[in-house]
């Protein structure tokens, strides 16, 4: 038997990944892989480009996203896929 904390995860991403890609897609996976203090002090926009603009409400959040920038991606990842976000371009506002 599989614990239920353990498959809803892969499911859940199972489900994102086959779903069209667009940018509330991508958004949607911002949300669930950095959680609710960054989501709530950040806002995303994702072009075709493969860049992921994230703009923050001040220099402390843009320093805390840009040195978590790399677990950021590798979950974006298992989301998404494989590099459809290629890059993270972060900004305070």
């Amino acid at each position: 038997m599989i614990p239920v904390r353990q498959f809803v995860p892969d499911a859940v991403a199972e489900i994102i990944r086959k779903a069209p890609l667009s940018p509330e897609k991508v958004a949607f996976a911002w949300q669930s892989v950095v959680g609710p203090a960054i989501s709530q002090a950040t806002s995303v926009n994702w072009g075709d480009d493969g860049v992921l603009r994230v703009k923050t409400k001040d220099a402390a959040w843009q320093r805390e996203v840009e040195r978590s920038a790399s677990l950021i991606r590798s979950r974006l990842d298992s989301l998404l896929g494989e590099r459809v976000v290629r890059y993270i371009e972060v900004k305070s506002v």
